[in-house]
C-alpha cells in the first residue's frame, strides 16, 4: 500500500471512518477527521492546537462551542446539496449532537491564532463551475480565501464530478514559495457515487521520484506532500466527490499553484468547447437537475 493512499478503514478511530494528524501524514500542519453520531448521541471533542470546520456528509448536528450554538440543517449525501457549516478554534470544547444521525467531515489545520466560532450557512456559498467539456467539474467554495476568511491556516473546498469527467486538471503543484504558488500540504478525500465504485488520482514530481496512479474508492484519503496532483477520474457511472484539506506555513492564506508546464495548454483548448450541462449537480437548494 502506498504510503500516500489510504484506503478506507486505515485511517479508522474505532468505529470513527479517519482520525488523520499532521503527525500520521508526516508533516506540520493539515489534518482530518470523519466522525459518525448514531441517531440521539452527541460527542465532546477538543481541538487542541486546530482549528477545523464542521461539515456534515450526511444528516445534520447541533454545534456547541464557547456559549455559541449552531444547528446544521446538512445534507442527505455530499451528491444531493451543499451543505451549511461551522468553524471551530483551537483550544476548543465542541460538543456535537444530532437527532437522526450524522456523519461529519472536520478538516483541521494546526494553528496559532484563537479565533471566534462562526455560522457559515449554505446559501452563501458560492459554486464555480470549472473547466470545459470533459473538464468540467464544480467547486464548491465554502472554505477558500476570499470567500471565507475567518480562519488562521486552514482552507478547504470540495469538488464534484460528473461521471465520465476529469477534475483537478491540467495537474498543479503548490510544494514551493514562487511567483504562482504559495507551500500547502494537501488532503483528498473521496466519496464515490453508485455501489462498488472507484475513479482515479495521479500524484508525481517532475524528477519522477513520485508516481502514484491509484484507484480510489468510497471514503479514501489521499495525501499529497508535494509534486503535481491530476488528473481526478469520474468512470462512466459513478459520479465524484472530494474534498480538499489545504494547510501551510504562508502567513497569509492562499491556494493559489502552478500547472505542470507540458499540459497547462488545455486550458486554452477550454474557450471553445461548452461546459458540460450537467453541472452544477448541487445548490443549497438541493440537486439542480
Amino acid at each position: 500500500m502506498s504510503a500516500l493512499h489510504h484506503p478506507h478503514g486505515t485511517l479508522a478511530d474505532g468505529e470513527d471512518p479517519i482520525l488523520l494528524t499532521p503527525e500520521a501524514a508526516g508533516w506540520t500542519y493539515t489534518g482530518l477527521r470523519v466522525l459518525r453520531l448514531a441517531a440521539g448521541t452527541s460527542r465532546v471533542v477538543h481541538t487542541g492546537e486546530f482549528e477545523a470546520f464542521v461539515l456534515p456528509l450526511s444528516g445534520g448536528c447541533v454545534v456547541e462551542v464557547d456559549g455559541s450554538r449552531f444547528d446544521l440543517a446538512g445534507r442527505e449525501s455530499v451528491f444531493t446539496r451543499i451543505t451549511d457549516f461551522a468553524y471551530v478554534p483551537r483550544d476548543a470544547e465542541v460538543t456535537l449532537s444530532t437527532v437522526d444521525g450524522c456523519e461529519l467531515a472536520l478538516p483541521m489545520a494546526r494553528c496559532t491564532r484563537r479565533l471566534t466560532p462562526e455560522y457559515g450557512p449554505a446559501e452563501d456559498v458560492p459554486v464555480e463551475v470549472r473547466g470545459s467539456g470533459q473538464a468540467t467539474r464544480q467547486v464548491t467554495n465554502f472554505g477558500v480565501p476570499g470567500v471565507w476568511d475567518h480562519a488562521d491556516k486552514l482552507n478547504a473546498c470540495e469538488l464534484l464530478t460528473p461521471d465520465g469527467n476529469w477534475s483537478s486538471y491540467p495537474p498543479h503543484k503548490h510544494d514551493e514559495a514562487s511567483e504562482c504558488e504559495v507551500v500547502n500540504e494537501e488532503i483528498y478525500y473521496f466519496r464515490i457515487g453508485g455501489d462498488g465504485g472507484f475513479g482515479l488520482h495521479r500524484t508525481y514530481t517532475a524528477d519522477g521520484e513520485l508516481d502514484e496512479n491509484a484507484a480510489v474508492r468510497d471514503g479514501d484519503v489521499f495525501l499529497i506532500p508535494r509534486g503535481y496532483h491530476g488528473p481526478c477520474v469520474a468512470p462512466p457511472g459513478y459520479p465524484m466527490y472530494y474534498l480538499n484539506v489545504l494547510a501551510g506555513p504562508a502567513d497569509e492564506r492562499s491556494m493559489a499553484f502552478c500547472d505542470d508546464p507540458a499540459h497547462t495548454w488545455i486550458r486554452d483548448t477550454w474557450a471553445g468547447q461548452a461546459l458540460d450541462p450537467r453541472c452544477p449537480l448541487t445548490s443549497a437548494e438541493g440537486p439542480v437537475r
